[in-house]
């Protein structure tokens, strides 16, 4: 196996992890929301939320783009 086709399959795996290790934030991000919601509070609602999401997209960026990413790190070796 070559080093480029190692790294697409490790950053996929990455991704992979950061998504399945997310999914525990979405619940609770979604539970904090709806119940700060009805509660008048200073905006902190909307950040924890928001935090929430990036995590999983980060998770679905490295599993999709995992090739170009694997490109940009092995630029300069040859297949």
């Amino acid at each position: 196996m070559k080093t480029k086709q190692l790294a697409n399959v490790l950053i996929k795996i990455l991704g992979l992890s950061v998504l399945v290790h997310s999914i525990p934030g979405i619940g609770s991000g979604v539970f904090f929301f709806t119940r700060a919601r009805g509660v008048s509070s200073s905006g902190d609602g909307w950040l924890y939320a928001l935090t929430t999401v990036i995590v999983p997209v980060i998770g679905i960026i490295f599993i999709v783009k995992s090739r170009d990413i694997a490109t940009f790190l092995f630029k300069n070796e040859d297949e």
